[in-house]
């Protein structure tokens, strides 16, 4: 992997990390935050639009097919992320989403784009994603129980992230869409269908926007960074070598939340991402 891709996808997980540390404790909310969020990424990130290329190289018919399908699949993501919290224990289901979904990408990559990474690339992907499991188990709850509905939710959910890595990473590579506006594009979707979602909960709507604006435009602002920068490694960089990179901000949280806030067993948690970064090593190394 290139110096600038490996820097690319080590800023997206640094703003990822950023902006999940900063929503904490608001997951409750639901999607009537989710469609604030929507919109304030839509707004912060627009006027960047012709400045980085409009739309890029895409027809608009491509363009529309591009952001339209995009949105639909991250909300499909996010909904059965939801759906298997609310089933089974929290970190067997994070863990198993994290650590199945950059595996079913690395994988839907060599088959739709006929990558094929070096075998020292191969073992630094398998590296980072036990260690990306490892911090899900680090954080498991005593006495929580089997793993069975935890690890089918998640391995569902890990469907959905490589779904749309996949869909997302040929939107811009094969049509040419520039990332900023394929960011842009799907963010203004998802408002259309968060909308519809939570639109029984309106009366949260202006209490949640009055309570938690510095949130909502934290997240506005770094969560599209996260996907724009890992867009745009993946128009330089095989999709097989960022798609589990970009999981190091599982570690970066993980951190985060053992020595911050102290969720417990903290340097288990450094030992965890000893071996995610020992993993990013042999990735940058073999690639």
């Amino acid at each position: 992997m290139s110096p600038l891709a490996l820097l690319l996808v080590l800023g997206a997980a640094v703003a990822h990390a950023g902006w999940n540390v900063l929503a904490h404790g608001v997951s409750r909310l639901g999607a009537p935050f989710l469609l604030w969020a929507a919109i304030a990424a839509t707004l912060i990130w627009l006027p960047v639009v012709p400045f980085t290329g409009g739309i890029g190289a895409a027809d608009l018919g491509s363009f529309a097919l591009g952001i339209g399908v995009s949105g639909v699949l991250h909300i499909a993501y996010m909904l059965v992320l939801q759906g298997g919290y609310a089933r089974a224990d929290l970190s067997t289901v994070y863990a198993t989403a994290r650590g199945s979904g950059p595996v079913l990408s690395v994988i839907g990559a060599i088959l739709l784009f006929a990558e094929l990474p070096s075998g020292t690339a191969l073992l630094g992907i398998a590296i980072v994603i036990l260690g990306v499991v490892a911090v899900g188990f680090i954080g498991r709850r005593p006495g929580a129980k089997g793993l069975g509905a935890g690890v089918i939710w998640g391995v569902l959910t890990g469907v959905g992230i490589a779904t749309y890595t996949i869909w997302d990473s040929f939107s811009v590579r094969e049509w040419g869409i520039q990332p900023v506006a394929m960011m842009v594009g799907t963010t203004a979707v998802e408002v259309v269908l968060y909308l519809a979602i939570s639109w029984r909960r309106r009366a949260s709507f202006a209490p949640i926007l009055r309570d938690h604006w510095p949130r909502i435009l934290a997240f506005g602002a770094l969560s599209p960074l996260s996907y724009i920068l890992v867009l745009t490694a993946v128009q330089i960089a095989p999709v097989s070598l960022v798609a589990p990179m970009r999981e190091v901000s599982v570690v970066l949280v993980s951190l985060w939340g053992g020595f911050v806030l102290a969720e417990g067993r903290p340097w288990a948690r450094v030992a965890a991402a000893v071996i995610v970064a020992s993993g990013v090593l042999l990735v940058a190394l073999g690639g």
